[in-house]
């Protein structure tokens, strides 16, 4: 939880619009972005994957550890030039910036242009954390039981140790597959009043 004096992560949600003939260059001129931004002071991390397999759809996020300094990532020449020499590879559709998980609820869209009809705001807290615990049980629990399966002495490790294990597997599978998917599905729910 952040405090007043502390400042917040900032994560950035790109959609973009990539041809199926550009896919090779596309990925190559993403990681360049990626290795550039890794050099820049406050950047935490970033990740892209496509909506679905053959979908010219692509998800993009990066995040700095505070706006101050993505604001000077983003307003950078490297970045600049990187984003030049993107340029026609493609076609970007979406910007959103956040600074919580309420990320994962909604689609992105852009908060620098007028981009048609206002969001839906981000759903009640409780219903975040409901869909959380939706993904995040079954999946802990299959993965509890799979490590105990296949490595009995895993129940003899130390504690930290086990719960570093199951973290370091669990958290991309539900930040790239499991939430997006449980997200999608109860869509109707999380923005209902």
């Amino acid at each position: 939880m952040s405090t007043p004096d502390r400042p917040q992560p900032v994560t950035v949600s790109i959609h973009r619009v990539v041809s199926p003939d550009r896919v090779p260059a596309v990925t190559v001129w993403v990681q360049e972005g990626v290795n550039l931004a890794n050099r820049w002071d406050g950047f935490l991390g970033s990740g892209w994957l496509r909506g679905a397999e053959g979908s010219r759809d692509w998800y993009m996020l990066y995040r700095f550890a505070d706006a101050e300094r993505l604001a000077a990532w983003e307003a950078s020449g490297e970045r600049a030039a990187w984003l030049a020499r993107g340029a026609g590879l493609v076609e970007e559709r979406r910007v959103e910036r956040r600074t919580g998980i309420e990320g994962w609820f909604d689609a992105p869209s852009r908060q620098d242009e007028n981009a048609g009809p206002p969001l839906l705001p981000p759903p009640p807290r409780w219903k975040q954390a409901v869909v959380i615990w939706l993904g995040f049980f079954p999946v802990n629990l299959m993965f509890t039981w799979l490590l105990g399966s296949a490595v009995p002495a895993s129940g003899g490790w130390p504690l930290p140790v086990r719960v570093l294990v199951s973290t370091l597997v669990l958290t991309p599978i539900m930040s790239f597959w499991v939430l997006p998917w449980v997200t999608a599905r109860l869509t109707g729910w999380l923005h209902r009043t």
